[in-house]
């Protein structure tokens, strides 16, 4: 099925893996057959980066550039009191 396979390691807040794991159940309930977490994310991915509103794909992708930055610059500030400290 997947001759090209490249592993991925996410990091997803638990919400969104709740919602994901709803989704595969109710999507189990309707396809009367097993639906997994990993065919979810799957399939979001890919429908994710096909679909026409790039503007608001970018948008997201844009706050979660933006929450990286903040964590890192908050990251160096406090290794920065650390090593004034000592």
């Amino acid at each position: 099925m997947f001759e090209d396979k490249t592993r991925v390691l996410l990091i997803l807040s638990q919400d969104v893996v709740d919602r994901a794991r709803v989704f595969a159940g109710r999507a189990t309930t309707k396809l009367k057959g097993p639906v997994s977490l990993q065919m979810v994310l799957r399939a979001l991915i890919d429908e994710g980066l096909k679909g026409d509103s790039e503007e608001v794909l970018l948008a997201h992708v844009e706050r979660q550039v933006q929450a990286v930055r903040t964590i890192r610059k908050r990251a160096v500030r406090a290794i920065g009191r650390r090593r004034k400290r000592a």
